[in-house]
Order: C-alpha cells, then structure tokens, then sequence
C-alpha cells in the first residue's frame, strides 16, 4: 500500500493491484474507510464527520490525479504522492 497524501490527522492511500471499481483508502485515527474515485463517495467503513468532509473535498479536488494512480497502481508502477488539502 503507497501513501498518497497526508492532511489534517487522514492518512490516504492506495493499494497495488486492488479490487475494482477505483478506490482509495482513508485513515483518521482508529477509523478507516474506503471511497469510490468516479463518485466521490464512501464505499465502506467510517470516519468522523469532520474527517469524512476533508477527504471528499480533497478527493473532488483531486480527482483525475486520483485516476491516474489507480492506473499506475494496476500497472504495478510506483505511485507519485497528491498534494495535501490545506
């Protein structure tokens, strides 16, 4: 699993040849969950409300980077970090 970003306490990264459809993983202290790159929603788990609304701004932010690296990371490539939110 390659860390893409790091902001605010959340932790998001991406696994290597992962499951479709493209997705990310957020992390925020013990919670965790899993978030639909094409529609920005939460797939699975939970975050706080706080938590869950910087990472959907960041991930509408950073959409097309996010496709991009679930790309490479199918790819097997070494995934390139995304700019924080800040």
């Amino acid at each position: 699993m390659s860390e893409l970003s790091r902001f605010f306490g959340v932790v998001i990264k991406m696994f290597h040849d992962d499951h479709n459809p493209p997705h990310f993983h957020a992390f925020y202290g013990e919670d965790d969950a899993i978030f639909d790159i094409r529609r920005i929603s939460l797939l699975k788990g939970k975050l706080p409300p706080r938590a869950l609304g910087l990472v959907t701004e960041w991930a509408a932010m950073h959409q097309n980077e996010l496709l991009d690296r679930w790309q490479c990371a199918q790819a097997g490539e070494a995934l390139q970090g995304i700019d924080p939110l800040e």
